[in-house]
């Protein structure tokens, strides 16, 4: 949701610097593709610009991998530009002038790999920057230890006058704790109208951004910072140690926001819960619970300790009891499900249905009040209200070429142990035999059953071991 409001005559623009590969993760992955609370990196950027601008306004310059960065976010409706040749935040930034330069307004930059930064922050900077006359505003904050940040160098009034680099600063500047975010807001057109005036006059030989400050300043423009007082929310990944430290902020955000919320989380250190996902209150979710991807979990639900479920939807009064992994699921409301159950992609479980211990389900619909509750395999059927599936029954779904589908109509009763060959459809209050081998088709109301005639032969034990020790 925007909360800022649109104004056409000074429209919010963001750049989202997201085009290096990040050496340091020391990974064949593009740094902002790594994933942190469920999303990458780029994603929680895109998602936390959106608060400001709508996505058609917001530009993602890429390079290393664009292709795949492209996929990852071009559901949210972003633009893209590609920086064939990376030589720097200010190089990057350059890539953009023909696309943005008569576009107006403001414009902010960001950086990909900094998913802890909040909309309120962003939201903040626009505010901070459309009250004030400067050229620009960035994002600043103190550091304790200001090891290998850019200093902000300010002058009497407040404003800021350069930003240092570490090894560039005098012993007195490296005495400032004031540290450079790398985030800005600019007047677009000033920033557009001098950009050009950055030059790569530095031992890596690359265009760095922060010369814009000095450069504004050289024209008589004044640059203002803004102090983000929690520090964290600024961090950038660089390290898969970062990515770790990163993960465990956002979901313990999320954790304690859900219980904030009405949902009651025991030892919520346990628990993994993507940002996406959703869960209804007065619903319980015990130790060491992961609930990923687009995940809904409705009301007054129990998920057992240890289960997993992935973009699955949970409907209201729906018990999941331990170890028991869902994924692409449906359960209606009601549901009784586990514990060691496995539902798998296209499962969709009616109200009221039980599914027990070591049942797994693929593709197939259980009808309301249907219950399979002991050790079987249910795949590609579909099976009406009120059947009962015996343990141990199995639908061979596959000839080894293509898929089949089983029906077993409503009121039905499968015995223990039975095997329907697909394709086969099993009438409506049949019932099925324990141990039987369906091939057929089974009329409503009718007894089938399909196994060997029982052979028992007496005394068959004593002489086969005569036979073995020739006694």
């Amino acid at each position: 949701m925007i909360h800022i409001t649109a104004d056409d005559n000074n429209p919010i623009h963001v750049v989202i610097l997201a085009a290096g590969l990040g050496t340091r993760m020391k990974s064949k992955l593009a740094k902002v593709l790594h994933r942190v609370g469920g999303m990458s990196l780029a994603e929680h950027v895109v998602r936390a610009a959106c608060h400001v601008t709508p996505p058609s306004h917001i530009t993602v310059v890429i390079g290393h991998q664009s292709e795949e960065v492209r996929t990852e976010l071009a559901p949210l409706g972003t633009n893209f530009i590609l920086q064939e040749q990376q030589q720097g935040t200010g190089h990057a930034l350059l890539t953009c002038r023909e696309a943005l330069h008569a576009a107006g307004g403001l414009l902010m930059v960001l950086y990909g790999d900094t998913p802890l930064l909040s909309p309120a922050t962003l939201q903040r900077l626009v505010e901070r920057q459309r009250r004030h006359q400067a050229a620009a505003t960035l994002i600043t904050t103190h550091l304790d230890d200001p090891t290998g940040y850019g200093r902000v160098i300010v002058d009497d009034q407040g404003h800021v006058r350069s930003i240092v680099e570490q090894k560039a600063a005098t012993p007195h500047q490296l005495g400032i704790h004031t540290i450079n975010s790398g985030i800005y807001c600019f007047e677009a057109g000033l920033l557009w109208k001098y950009i050009g005036e950055i030059r790569p006059d530095n031992q890596a030989n690359e265009y760095y951004l922060t010369d814009i400050v000095s450069i504004l300043n050289r024209h008589g423009h004044a640059v203002q910072s803004m102090e983000v007082k929690d520090s964290p929310e600024l961090l950038g990944i660089n390290t898969r140690v970062d990515l770790s430290t990163v993960d465990k902020i956002i979901r313990d955000r999320k954790a304690r926001q859900l219980m904030l919320d009405g949902v009651t989380i025991e030892k919520p250190e346990t628990v993994t819960i993507d940002a996406h996902v959703k869960v209804g209150p007065d619903s319980i979710l015990e130790p060491f619970t992961r609930l990923v991807g687009a995940t809904v979990v409705g009301e007054d639900c129990r998920i057992g300790a240890g289960t997993m479920i992935e973009s699955s939807r949970i409907g209201d009064r729906v018990h999941v009891a331990a170890l028991t992994h869902i994924s692409h699921a449906v359960i209606h409301d009601d549901a009784r499900v586990g514990p060691f159950s496995r539902l798998r992609q296209g499962a969709d479980l009616g109200p009221g249905t039980h599914v027990g211990n070591f049942v797994e389900l693929k593709n197939t619909h259980l009808g309301a009040g249907a219950k399979a509750n002991h050790l079987a395999y249910l795949g590609d059927a579909q099976i009406g209200e009120r059947v009962n599936v015996g343990a141990g029954t199995i639908t061979c779904n596959y000839d080894g070429v293509n898929k089949h589908r089983t029906t077993i109509e409503g009121g039905a009763f499968i015995g223990s142990n039975s095997t329907l060959v697909a394709p086969v459809t099993v009438g409506e209050g049949s019932y099925i035999g324990a141990g039987s081998v369906i091939t057929e088709d089974v009329p409503a109301g009718s007894l089938a059953l399909g196994r060997a005639h029982q052979v028992v032969k007496p005394g068959w034990v004593e002489r086969k071991k005569q036979e073995q020790t020739g006694d």
